[in-house]
């Protein structure tokens, strides 16, 4: 008989019944909710009478329309307003905590959960947006949701789920000096496909994912939809008990040795059946730059833009205003975003912190960093990476999403070209309908900031040694 994956194993302990269609109902021990996608789910639960099943199960915050800038209530937005009146009205009714701006705690949901220790191997964990698959790095099993689903966990805290397949994805040897997660997840999508995934839970793994630190984990992870994977996961391991350890969620004294039992005992078999397995080797990954309007239409830096094979990548090149045979090296941007749920950590902040010291943003370019996190954002002034920042001519902002997907002031204008750190480059993504995203790792978004136009990391900031595996 063959071994279980953690998928298996997880998926059957938190499986209450098999329902129509195919689908199993699904117990789910935490679920995460936002100010966007929450207020319809609270007001269909009200109009159905009921309560918030298991309230002590479920954790607020503000993430998507919160000002990076002036964060004065009430908030220039009307509608911004509203939907922080709406959560802040909820969570008090039904009884849910709030990690509100006055807390302290207030950030990205996907970097809160993680960083107070919510997020657990082996959960089953549901939120309300779509990058929920960055919880996976922790062996969970992490489902974004839509509305009508946010509903029924917060009356049934389970969930309606098709069974998935599951590819492991390896990712062997050591990657290049310069070279990191995003890029490591970009060229898996570029090597697999925006589609690739679709049916599929993602479980990454071999020597390079190994070698990554927690927060690089979580980048890969987060990106895992963008390749069309429902989940994505990396099996839990020392890095990830030293980063949960002692953090304010975590197991405490004699709880923590049981867990981690349980945490070892769902770690995929070493005989594990696996649907499909695809094998790449870390040296052949370089720096890696989108040049279209999918995360899939992407190039290493040292690439030039492709022939278009398809009508979507035709599509791609207008939108752009790019022609194929022309070197992405070079592209002129005009604003560099740092931050969001794929690159908002504080390892993130170091490393760009390590390369600008010194250096200047090109005059031309609106530069500005934003922490995922008040704890990002806390750590970061401690470290007095803030000043570097500023020094640089970057903008230091409050936390929030900001322009990763421009539900706030944050926004391109007109056909503004970003060089931009979050996971999306889809049109009108960052704010304007005609605005340009080329995705990148922060240290790449820094190189361009630098250097006033898309460039090599390595070369502007002579990267050559000790600085493999990180964001």
């Amino acid at each position: 008989m063959m071994g279980k994956t953690l998928l298996k194993k997880v998926w059957e302990i938190h499986k209450v019944a098999e329902i129509s269609g195919g689908r199993d109902q699904l117990f789910i021990g935490l679920h995460l909710i936002h100010e966007v996608t929450s207020p319809q789910a609270f007001s269909m639960i009200r109009e159905l009478g009921l309560k918030v099943l298991f309230p002590e199960r479920t954790f607020a915050t503000c993430d998507h329309i919160i000002p990076t800038e002036d964060t004065s209530r009430p908030f220039k937005d009307p509608l911004a307003e509203e939907m922080m009146q709406a959560i802040e009205k909820n969570t008090k009714e039904f009884g849910i905590k709030f990690f509100s701006p006055e807390t302290g705690k207030q950030g990205i949901v996907h970097i809160v959960g993680p960083e107070l220790g919510l997020t657990q191997p082996g959960m089953t964990i549901a939120c309300g947006d779509s990058h929920t698959a960055t919880h996976g790095a922790f062996g969970a099993i992490a489902f974004g949701i839509g509305t009508s689903q946010v509903r029924d966990v917060l009356a049934t805290q389970t969930l309606a789920m098709t069974p998935l397949k599951v590819r492991r994805i390896e990712v062997n040897g050591a990657l290049k000096p310069g070279v990191y997660a995003k890029d490591i997840i970009l060229y898996l999508i570029k090597k697999l496909g925006v589609k690739g995934g679709i049916g599929y839970a993602y479980e990454f793994a071999g020597s390079a994912i190994e070698s990554l630190s927690m927060e690089g984990r979580m980048t890969v992870c987060n990106m895992a939809i963008e390749g069309g994977a429902r989940v994505g996961y990396i099996n839990p391991d020392e890095t990830t008990y030293n980063y949960l350890k002692g953090r304010e969620y975590a197991p405490k004294g004699n709880e923590w040795e049981k867990r981690i039992e349980y945490w070892e005992s769902i770690k995929s078999d070493p005989d594990a059946d696996y649907d499909d397995i695809k094998q790449f080797e870390a040296n052949d990954i370089e720096p890696m730059v989108t040049w279209g309007i999918n995360p899939e239409q992407c190039i290493s830096i040292t690439e030039k833009i492709p022939e278009p094979k398809n009508d979507g990548e035709k599509e791609a090149l207008e939108y752009m205003k790019f022609k194929p045979g022309m070197p992405i090296k070079g592209v002129k941007i005009d604003v560099a975003f740092i931050g969001s749920c794929t690159n908002g950590r504080i390892e993130d902040l170091r490393e760009v912190a390590k390369y600008i010291k010194g250096k200047k943003v090109a005059k031309h370019v609106k530069a500005f960093i934003v922490p995922g996190s008040m704890g990002v954002k806390l750590q970061a002034e401690k470290e007095g990476l803030h000043e570097i920042f500023m020094d640089a001519g970057f903008e230091w902002r409050n936390p929030g999403c900001s322009m990763c997907l421009a539900m706030n002031p944050d926004k391109l204008v007109g056909d503004q070209i970003s060089a931009s750190s979050s996971n999306r480059n889809f049109k009108g993504r960052q704010g304007s309908p005609t605005g340009r995203t080329l995705l990148m790792s922060p240290v790449m978004v820094a190189a361009a900031a630098i250097a006033g136009e898309v460039a090599d990391a390595r070369e502007v900031f002579n990267i050559k040694s000790g600085s493999e595996g990180g964001e």
